[in-house]
């Protein structure tokens, strides 16, 4: 097998794409590379070998907000998924006759277990 030599600006490309993927063995298939070699770059690159740039991690309060904007995003979706159920559920029992013409979300729409009991149609 012949040796390949890559450019920094490919490498620093790589390294970038596995830091923010977060998933260095995927990266490595997308370009043929070894994991390994991929897990070296990452390496040099935190410790500033491959260029002037360097790594810059999200401070530990930055990622706690965004957890918890993301967790509450989440606890509105799900009630908002709930109040619709409910509504559907509603139509259901009073007005059966609007039920004939009425469409069910597509099968990639999200489904939530929590909200199956609501979904008898």
């Amino acid at each position: 097998m012949k040796r390949r030599k890559h450019s920094k600006e490919f490498k620093l490309q790589v390294v970038k794409e596995a830091l923010e993927v977060g998933n260095k063995a995927l990266v490595a298939r997308r370009y043929e590379l070894s994991p390994n070699l991929v897990q070296r770059w990452v390496k040099a690159y935190e410790e500033g070998q491959l260029g002037q740039e360097t790594v810059t991690h999200s401070s530990s309060a930055e990622i706690k907000r965004l957890e918890e904007e993301n967790e509450q995003l989440k606890k509105l979706l799900g009630e908002k998924d709930l109040e619709i159920a409910i509504l559907r559920d509603l139509i259901k029992k009073k007005n059966p006759h609007l039920l004939k013409n009425w469409k069910l979300p597509s099968s990639g729409a999200r489904k939530d277990i929590r909200l199956q009991k609501y979904w008898r149609f």
